[in-house]
């Protein structure tokens, strides 16, 4: 393994792992997004997310799985990106800001797709 793609693995996975934890130990507040979207037990999908976050991040990072890791999130960005920043229904600041977020978490899947080809 290069330290170059180590470095970058761990970079990109942070954000993942920071946010999986998150949503491990307080759950609400995503949850109350996950009730709105007609999900059901919301708590414990946002858990369930959180987890899969937490664990492929940590698992992309040291080299384990890398490709089988980053498919795992990129699963599970998919419905936190949608659920998570519904910029289209929003008008204004909040708008942008959603917009903002959706394309940051577009970017992050673009990344996880170069880990995903990377041989």
């Amino acid at each position: 393994m290069s330290i170059l793609n180590f470095i970058g693995r761990a970079a990109l996975a942070s954000m993942f792992i920071q946010g999986g934890l998150s949503a491990l130990q307080d759950p609400k507040q995503r949850a109350r997004m996950v009730e709105r979207a007609g999900l059901p037990a919301p708590e414990l999908l946002t858990q369930i997310n959180g987890g899969v976050m937490a664990a492929s991040g940590v698992m992309m990072t040291l080299g384990i799985m890398p490709r089988t890791s980053a498919l795992a999130l990129l699963a599970s960005m998919v419905p936190t990106t949608v659920i998570g920043h519904p910029f289209w229904r929003l008008e204004g600041a909040e708008r942008q800001g959603q917009m903002l977020h959706f394309s940051k978490n577009v970017a992050m899947m673009g990344g996880l797709l170069l880990v995903v080809a990377d041989r």
